[in-house]
C-alpha cells in the first residue's frame, strides 16, 4: 500500500480491481476505502465466510484462480498478497487467466514468500541464517492428515522460474520488489525476526502489465 505499486491511492478511485486468493479480503477493504470497486476471490469457502463476518461492501466470489468466472477485460487492476500462486502446480495458467480478465494496460501486482527462503530453515534465531536445503530443489512442501491426505501444499519456484512464468503468460514484468526489513519492526513471528530480516528478504513482489 505504501509502495503504491498499484498506483497512487488517489488514482484507484472508480477502478475495478480483482483480489486473487483474497482470504479474509484485507486488501479489498483497503481498496474500498480508496474508492475502488474490488472483487475478492478465493477458492476457500471458509476464508470467504471469515471475510463476510468482518464485513465490507464488495462482492465475494468462491472460485479457482486458474478458471476465473469473469469475462475478458473485466478489470483495470488485479492484486494478490500471498494468494493462489504459491499453492498451484501450474502458476502460468493462473497468470494467463489474470491477464485475460485485465483490460489493456492493466496491472497485476502479486507477492509471494521470497524464493530464497526455501534454502533456510524456518527459524528466527541464528540457526535460521544457515543454508539447510537446495534453493534449486523444487519438491513441494506438503502437510498430510492422519489418513495421508494432503491438507496443505506449497510449491517452490526460483526467482528465475517466477520471471519466466510471468513472461510465458504474456505479461511484461516492470518491477521486482524485495522489501527490506523496516528499522521500526522489532517483532518476531514464525521464522522471521530483525536478525534474519536484516540479512535475507522475506517477500518478493512482482509488478506485471498487460500491454
Amino acid at each position: 500500500m505504501e509502495a503504491e505499486l498499484l498506483g497512487p491511492p488517489e488514482d484507484l478511485k472508480g477502478k475495478d480491481v480483482l483480489e486473487i486468493g483474497a482470504g479474509a479480503a484485507q486488501c479489498s477493504r483497503w481498496l474500498t476505502a480508496q474508492g475502488a470497486r474490488p472483487v475478492a476471490l478465493d477458492i476457500s469457502h471458509r476464508q470467504l465466510q471469515h471475510a463476510l463476518r468482518i464485513g465490507g461492501a464488495f462482492p465475494l466470489v468462491c472460485a479457482d484462480a486458474g478458471a476465473l468466472p469473469f469475462a475478458d477485460a473485466s478489470f483495470d487492476l488485479a492484486c494478490s498478497a500471498y494468494g493462489a500462486l504459491p499453492f498451484v502446480a501450474d502458476p502460468v495458467q493462473v497468470l494467463r487467466e489474470v491477464r485475460r480478465v485485465l483490460r489493456p494496460g492493466g496491472r497485476f501486482v502479486f507477492s509471494v514468500t521470497h524464493p530464497i527462503r526455501w534454502a533456510f530453515p524456518d527459524e528466527p534465531g541464528p540457526a535460521g541464517l544457515s543454508v539447510s536445503a537446495s534453493y534449486f530443489d523444487r519438491t513441494p512442501y506438503v502437510e498430510q492428515d492422519e489418513e495421508g491426505r494432503a491438507v496443505y501444499v506449497e510449491h517452490h519456484r526460483t526467482v528465475g522460474d517466477r520471471v519466466r512464468d510471468v513472461v510465458a503468460a504474456g505479461f511484461r514484468l516492470v518491477d521486482l520488489v524485495e522489501p527490506e526489513w523496516p528499522a521500526w519492526n522489532s517483532s518476531e513471528w514464525g521464522g522471521w525476526s530483525p536478525l534474519r530480516g536484516n540479512l535475507i528478504p522475506g517477500t518478493a513482489i512482482f509488478v506485471c502489465v498487460r500491454d
